[in-house]
Order: C-alpha cells, then sequence, then structure tokens
C-alpha cells in the first residue's frame, strides 16, 4: 500500500472589487514538500465569472491567468531542474514566486493542509471542491444583434434594409457609431440593447453607459443633428422587471429625446419607419 504524503494548498482567487471583497476562485497550487512537487490547474473558461460581474474585462483577465501559469510552469521546473527538495514553505509561498502579493485583482488564500496517495487526484479533487462544482451551463442570453434581427427582417420585408446604413454621430468630445441610420433632414439612428443580463446592476449599467455615451456626443453642441431610437430586449429573468423599467426611464433621459421600442412595438417602429421612407422619397 503506497504510503500517504503530506501537502499543502492554496487557491487562486480573482477579487473583482478589493472595496467589497466579492471573490470567485479560479485556481488551486498543490505543494508536495517531501518530493517538491508542485501541481497547480487553473480556470479555462470564464462563463461563471462574466455572469457574475458582467463588466469583467475578459481580454485583461485572460491574460493575467496565462501569466500565472507560465510563473507557475517556470517555478516547477526550476525547483525540479534544482534537484533539491523543498522541505520548508508551503503552497503559497510557492506559489507567491509566480504571482507575488499586491493589490491586483489575483490573491492568494490562506493555506490549506491534507494526506494523499496521489497528489494529481488531490489536485483534481480540490479543483472540483472549490471550482468547478459552482459552474452551471447556464442558457444563452439573448444579444443585441438577436434584438434587432427581427427589426431587419421586417425591414427585408418591405425592402427597407438598404436604406439603412453606418452612421458616426461625432461630438466634440465622444462619437458614437450607429449601425443603423438613415437621414431624413436629421439622421435616425436605431440602436438595439438587450437587457437579458444576470442582475439587475447589469441593467442600469448598461443603460447609463448609453446615456453617458449620448450626453458626451451633444455636450458642446458641435455634433449633427440626430434622433435617436432604441430597441430594448427585456430579461427573461421576471425578477429583474423593475432594473429593466429603470433603464428605460433612464435612457428617456438622454439628450434628443430618444424613442424607445420595446420587443412587443416591433411593428410600429418599422411602420414608422417606412412611413418616413415613403414620405421621403415622394417629397419633391
Amino acid at each position: 500500500m503506497t504510503s500517504k504524503v503530506a501537502y499543502s494548498y492554496t487557491l487562486l482567487r480573482y477579487v473583482h472589487d478589493v472595496l467589497t471583497g466579492e471573490f470567485i476562485n479560479v485556481g488551486v497550487v498543490i505543494f508536495v514538500p517531501s518530493t517538491g512537487q508542485i501541481l497547480h490547474k487553473t480556470r479555462a473558461t470564464i462563463g461563471r465569472l462574466k455572469g457574475a460581474f458582467p463588466d469583467l474585462d475578459r481580454g485583461a483577465f485572460i491574460l493575467s491567468m496565462q501569466a500565472v501559469r507560465r510563473g507557475l510552469q517556470r517555478v516547477a521546473k526550476k525547483e525540479r531542474e534544482s534537484g533539491f527538495l523543498l522541505s520548508e514553505g508551503d503552497a503559497a509561498s510557492v506559489a507567491r514566486k509566480a504571482l507575488p502579493s499586491d493589490d491586483s485583482s489575483l490573491q492568494w488564500s490562506a493555506c490549506g493542509t491534507g494526506l494523499t496517495n496521489d497528489p494529481q487526484e488531490a489536485l483534481e479533487r480540490l479543483f472540483e471542491r472549490f471550482i468547478s462544482r459552482y459552474d452551471t451551463h447556464s442558457r444563452a442570453r439573448k444579444t443585441d444583434d438577436d434584438v434587432w434581427r427581427p427589426v431587419r427582417q421586417q425591414l427585408e420585408a418591405r425592402n427597407l434594409a438598404q436604406r439603412l446604413q453606418e452612421k458616426s454621430i461625432r461630438g466634440g468630445l465622444d462619437d458614437i457609431v450607429f449601425k443603423h441610420a438613415w437621414k431624413n433632414g436629421q439622421w435616425h439612428v436605431y440602436e438595439p440593447l438587450s437587457f437579458d443580463l444576470v442582475d439587475a446592476d447589469g441593467i442600469k449599467s448598461k443603460a447609463r453607459e448609453w446615456l453617458g455615451h449620448l450626453s458626451a456626443v451633444v455636450a458642446d453642441g458641435t455634433a449633427e443633428q440626430f434622433k435617436p431610437h432604441f430597441i430594448v430586449g427585456a430579461p427573461t429573468n421576471p425578477a429583474l422587471n423593475s432594473a429593466y423599467r429603470t433603464a428605460i426611464a433612464i435612457l428617456e433621459k438622454a439628450p434628443n429625446s430618444p424613442e424607445i421600442f420595446e420587443e412587443a412595438q416591433l411593428e410600429l417602429l418599422v411602420d414608422q419607419i417606412e412611413d418616413e421612407v415613403r414620405s421621403h422619397d415622394v417629397r419633391p
């Protein structure tokens, strides 16, 4: 029977907001002092993180995790090649050689300990216990493109889709590119917004971002005249309907008096576009 060896382990945590201290475990490192083994496993996907923190910077997080993995690989290789067993220290001290403790969003936890006759099995068990067990296969959420798709289909059916074009509205402080726009005296711009998000804060934040965009564009009065139209998709979670209504109220306060169309009003929107286009075409 194989004798058991002692090990220590530390968890790698992604701390989204250092003020609130909210975190999600994203990796685990095991150190076996009697053999000098350093084993590690990190999260390969970010679905759960993006669900919990909708404003997560995907690119920055992936680059940070890649750097941690490379650091751990270098530390493990160095210890193997040194020929010395690390009889002192623990998993946290080893992990800090790859990622020093600082005020970044990736932090090491305090150490835990255990006994095992298979360190690799212990690593997998710890990873399942603290990380992968909380993953769920979440349903696909409605995107902005999903909200626009039925509008496009109705426009195509009425031979109107080709009348819309991409338009950049430029202001003194900012500019916004709208993929769907046409000009009738002033520019009419159409923006689909899906509020099928995971929480109330994400829904309201998305509306506030658009309020900020429009405010920045028209701030100094140099932007072209334009009329915004938002096509909004509701959250599928009924518990978020209040946040959705708040988001619509935020959009209504944006400059240039935006028109808001919900998904049940798409035909009304397309009727309006058709009437305006036909009227424009027959105008002398």
